[in-house]
């Protein structure tokens, strides 16, 4: 028997009502039927997922496993059933999605200040798939990233606003040998490994190899990784050293530079559906972001210090 999705929900219900006569009523089948189900079911997973007994059934640690994991499966189907709203379709939740940035903390920071807000949060690593839950009706709004020469085609249907562009700085451990320098040349670092973030379906890290290439090497990427805490313990440890955003804090063995010319830059993006929850408050979500990212990079003196020499830099 091939499992479907029919019996991961007739599982769930069963372990719902504690009883094989309560499920068969709520799924609308006799109880001679689902128990027959039930064996076939548990002969293709191959073990008992329920215990029988005058009093009912309970899950065997077996079956807690399986129901943990076809409830995750209903769960993520009827997020892709459900989760749109119709066109005219109004809510008084606001859905929002960001990439986990200081920017997108701040952002959300602001938002839960407001009287009576009532938000949820969606966090993803790719840009791309944030501007596609945008279009399919599944977010309201969202902050965004892309990559000059790498910019991000925004569908007629969502609204966007640039926050800020800033340069990409690289993060290296303090007792690394360039650390002295107030910027690195980026050619400078073409025998030290790097650890990158994966693909993120906006450009990175394409616009990142591109930058390395036109300073006349292949940066050698040993280590793909999204958890914060592990990049920074490998860059910590000298294992690699890895382009950040500015607003990525020094500290705890770890120092953040300039890279000298600024070859690489990143831009902020506020957007939002046009007939979405937060579409009237456009003005208002672009102006939070844009003082959630002020502050994410005024506490960085890596940041200011580079600000100070560099006044006039900026980027539309």
């Amino acid at each position: 028997m091939q499992l479907e999705l029919r019996h991961l929900r007739a599982l769930c219900t069963i372990a719902g009502a504690g009883s094989l006569s309560k499920a068969a009523a709520s799924l609308g089948v006799s109880q001679p039927a689902l128990t027959a189900q039930l064996h076939r079911i548990e002969s293709t997973l191959g073990g008992q997922v329920f215990r029988r007994s005058r009093l009912g059934v309970t899950p065997t640690p077996f079956g807690q496993f399986v129901l943990t994991r076809a409830r995750s499966a209903l769960h993520t189907v009827d997020e892709l059933m459900t989760g749109a709203l119709p066109p005219s379709g109004q809510t008084s939740v606001a859905r929002i999605g960001g990439y986990a940035n200081p920017l997108f903390s701040g952002l959300l920071r602001r938002l839960f200040e407001v009287p009576g807000a009532s938000i949820t949060v969606h966090t993803e690593h790719s840009p791309r798939l944030l501007l596609d839950l945008l279009a399919s009706r599944r977010l309201d709004a969202a902050t965004l990233i892309d990559y000059p020469g790498h910019e991000l085609v925004i569908p007629p249907s969502v609204g966007v606003r640039p926050i800020a562009v800033e340069p990409v700085f690289v993060a290296m451990a303090e007792a690394h040998p360039l650390a002295v320098l107030e910027e690195v040349p980026l050619a400078e670092l073409a025998d030290d490994d790097w650890v990158l973030s994966p693909p993120d379906g906006a450009g990175w890290p394409e616009c990142f190899v591109t930058t390395c290439q036109n300073e006349g090497f292949v940066p050698k990427m040993p280590y793909i990784m999204i958890e914060p805490m592990m990049i920074r313990n490998l860059i910590a440890e000298k294992h690699a050293i890895s382009p950040c955003q500015a607003s990525f804090p020094s500290g705890q063995g770890l120092v953040v530079r300039p890279i000298a010319g600024s070859p690489l830059w990143i831009r902020h993006l506020a957007a939002w559906r046009r007939d979405g929850a937060l579409a009237h408050r456009a003005e208002e979500l672009t102006r939070l972001a844009t003082e959630a990212h002020r502050e994410s990079l005024e506490s960085q003196p890596h940041y200011t210090a580079w600000r100070a020499r560099h006044p006039a830099d900026l980027r539309p």
